[in-house]
């Protein structure tokens, strides 16, 4: 069985492996600052999944910080390349001309060689695509527009709390697609009120999408402290996904992707101070070591 890993996928454009810093812009979310709602997505901690992310500071200080420890653990023998990626909350809610000037410093910097924006798909207008993709031009660096969109069912998006319906999704994705730029959708799997069959089609929903998706993480449902889905966890604690389980499904979404998908992600880990289901996704050797068992099985069957 095959499918594009994001590791492979950068050693075949730019010839050598490619590490990711993650940074802050300064952003808020407007599921969380009333806009929309507050608080947030159920499943979604304070950090706003940037919970690896470097303290908001100027973005080359923060670049520096990140790459420092990055290069901490690696050999010092090559020049090694950056993915600048803008993680936490909502990184286009704000006004356009002062994030495209943080975006800006980050492409200027020689070792970074793509920017990647975390967002969501009704916090993108068209002048923000029109700006994005004039830095893209101007630096000829890839800039990617990551999305939250979990899964395409509208019980999901409600339980959840999104706060956005699935043409939302599919106008922003034609427009990003239509300016050049590139789109990564993320995907939950293991919320407790949907199925295989439910998370399949979403699955199906992206395959098909056109022109094909760039990029798609898949992400275990972690329960952590501090959110919404956390507290009703602990209050009426609910079936979480085994290893067993998440590496069955995975390897059935991953036979379903388009073959010039990249896949960015096939798990992610939460943050194991605030981690409370499922435990067995804190180590993360072993889970890898499972998956990769079970895409090679897959693979000889």
């Amino acid at each position: 069985m095959y499918y594009l890993s994001l590791s492979d996928y950068l050693k075949r454009i730019y010839g050598q492996k490619v590490y990711k810093i993650s940074l802050q812009s300064g952003c808020s979310c407007p599921n969380r600052d009333g806009t929309i709602s507050r608080g947030g997505c159920s499943f979604c901690s304070e950090g706003g999944s940037g919970d690896f992310a470097a303290p908001l500071l100027p973005v080359k200080e923060q670049i520096e910080i990140g790459i420092k420890r990055v290069e901490a653990k690696l050999p010092k023998v090559t020049e090694h390349k950056f993915i600048a990626y803008f993680q936490s909350y909502t990184n286009t809610y704000g006004d356009t001309a002062k994030l495209i000037s943080l975006f800006d410093e980050a492409l200027r910097d020689p070792r970074v060689i793509i920017l990647s924006i975390g967002t969501r798909p009704d916090c993108i207008s068209d002048e923000m695509i029109s700006e994005l993709k004039k830095l893209q031009d101007r630096y000829d660096k890839k800039v990617w527009i990551e999305l939250g969109l979990q899964s395409v069912h509208d019980e999901t998006a409600k339980r959840i709390n999104r706060g956005y319906p699935l043409s939302v999704f599919d106008d922003t994705y034609k427009r990003l697609k239509a300016s050049g730029l590139s789109v990564i959708v993320h995907v939950i799997i293991g919320f407790p009120w949907e199925d295989e069959k439910d998370i399949l089609e979403t699955i199906q929903y992206l395959s098909a999408l056109t022109p094909v998706l760039d990029g798609i993480k898949l992400q275990l449902l972690h329960i952590l402290k501090g959110t919404r889905l956390g507290e009703e966890y602990e209050r009426e604690p609910f079936h979480v996904l085994t290893l067993e389980e998440y590496c069955s499904i995975l390897v059935k979404c991953l036979k379903l992707l388009p073959s010039e998908t990249v896949v960015h992600r096939i798990t992610g880990d939460g943050p194991k101070k605030i981690l409370i289901a499922p435990l067995w996704s804190g180590d993360k050797k072993r889970v890898l070591n499972t998956i990769n068992q079970a895409i090679k099985l897959a693979s000889d069957t």
